[in-house]
């Protein structure tokens, strides 16, 4: 897989991808993956990226121009599968997304900036609009990496354990049960006498009992789907 990234402060970029899982996976060739500065397309002697917002009203735009320019220069040797723009009125991100998107060969996500980008690019490119929640970040770039590292993770060979990822909260609808390790009691807290039986029927059993019940106290809206 490859996945592009458009910011307008690639600095962002630069931690979430340079350690733990994302690094190794990106290490091991499991997944590449490019940040490209969209001022390096802006206009002008400047360079310029945004303006102001027709009709007035607070806040700077992304500019279609510079947007139009680095997503043709991208798509020029080879198309993408999505084009993704990171924006509060998109589709609330899930795991089924995620599940969806790591089967999927290339995947450019832009990165929304002080009012958000030009419409006609959002008409034009744009395949997919996604939200991470109901609430406004400064830019793309977290949500980005949010994304990314949902995706990122789900790719065989990734994680050491290929079914982690599968007993993750939110796969088939329903949260993770809780989890202990060593010591067996700590505080006057006891780990649950199944975990420690040896029976994994028992124990796959008792999972599946306490993650339907986290999921009703918790999460109810879950099993309604």
């Amino acid at each position: 897989m490859h996945i592009d990234i458009i910011s307008v402060v690639p600095e962002l970029l630069e931690s979430p991808f340079s350690h733990s899982i994302l690094m190794r996976a990106i290490d091991k060739g499991l997944v590449s993956l490019k940040i490209h500065d969209l001022r390096n397309f802006g206009l002008g002697n400047y360079r310029q990226v945004d303006d102001y917002q027709f009709g007035g009203g607070a806040g700077m735009v992304l500019m279609a121009e510079p947007l139009d320019q680095l997503l043709t220069s991208l798509t020029k040797e080879q198309s993408a599968d999505a084009i993704v723009y990171l924006t509060p009125d998109g589709e609330t991100w899930n795991q089924s997304m995620a599940n969806g998107f790591s089967l999927k060969e290339r995947i450019i996500l832009i990165c929304g900036h002080y009012k958000g980008i030009d419409q006609r690019i959002r008409d034009i490119w744009v395949t997919h609009e996604v939200s991470i929640g109901d609430y406004v970040l400064s830019g793309g770039e977290l949500a980005a990496s949010v994304v990314s590292d949902s995706i990122i993770r789900l790719i065989p060979g990734v994680l050491n354990d290929a079914g982690s990822a599968l007993n993750d909260s939110f796969q088939d609808n329903l949260l993770a049960p809780p989890v202990y390790t060593r010591p067996s009691e700590f505080k006057g807290h006891k780990v649950p006498e199944v975990l420690l039986s040896g029976n994994f029927s028992a124990i796959e059993a008792w999972r599946e009992a306490e993650a339907l019940r986290r999921t009703q106290e918790r999460r109810p809206d879950l099993l309604s789907d």
